[in-house]
């Protein structure tokens, strides 16, 4: 596949998403950061592979700023101490390195946000069960159908198979969600 293909192949996939059906659930997705973060509560974001660089992208936005100087929100995302991922992942298992980081460090109020393309990672499905326990707010960005990541509160499901293509499009979508955050809680707090 040449590059043109690919880029159209990328622009349909995002054109089509344009046509409508997304609006209410990231809506419902700012409404919930916003909620926590006015609050001071925390929102862990957790993911795998590719999907965990996004959550350390995403609390790089929140913690440092997207587009507007302002004070840092808490948000942090999981995984990204190694000697707590490698000693818990040795000790106990790699399915449950997030479940126990929500345990530690999740509170009512808070926020678990879960980045996963197939939305079946067993990691991811024990945080979001964990998060829901310990009275948090649950959000999936997933692929098509969001697997059992559909237990989340909030579930955004890109309807694609490729995992470059829902990564690619997550970023588009969590982009839009820190710049409404922050317009937001800017907003709130001027």
């Amino acid at each position: 596949m040449g590059i043109n293909k690919y880029l159209v192949n990328g622009a349909s996939l995002l054109t089509d998403m344009a046509k409508g059906g997304f609006e209410d659930p990231l809506q419902q997705v700012v409404d919930t950061l916003v909620l926590a973060l006015a609050s001071h509560r925390c929102v862990l974001v957790c993911g795998n592979g590719g999907s965990a660089a996004d959550a350390m992208h995403i609390a790089g936005e929140l913690v440092g700023r997207f587009l507007v100087n302002r004070p840092p929100y808490k948000v942090l995302a999981l995984g990204t101490d190694p000697a707590v991922t490698t000693a818990w992942s040795n000790d106990f298992e790699f399915e449950t390195i997030f479940s126990r980081q929500v345990e530690g460090l999740g509170e009512a109020g808070g926020v678990v946000w879960a980045l996963t393309t197939s939305g079946n990672s067993e990691n991811i499905i024990r945080a979001l069960t964990t998060a829901k326990e310990k009275d948090m707010k649950t959000i999936a960005f997933t692929g098509r159908g969001g697997g059992r990541a559909s237990l989340a509160d909030i579930v955004v499901s890109v309807p694609s198979d490729s995992t470059p293509r829902i990564q690619e499009v997550h970023t588009f979508l969590y982009h839009y969600v820190c710049g409404e955050v922050e317009q937001r809680l800017s907003t709130t707090s001027a």
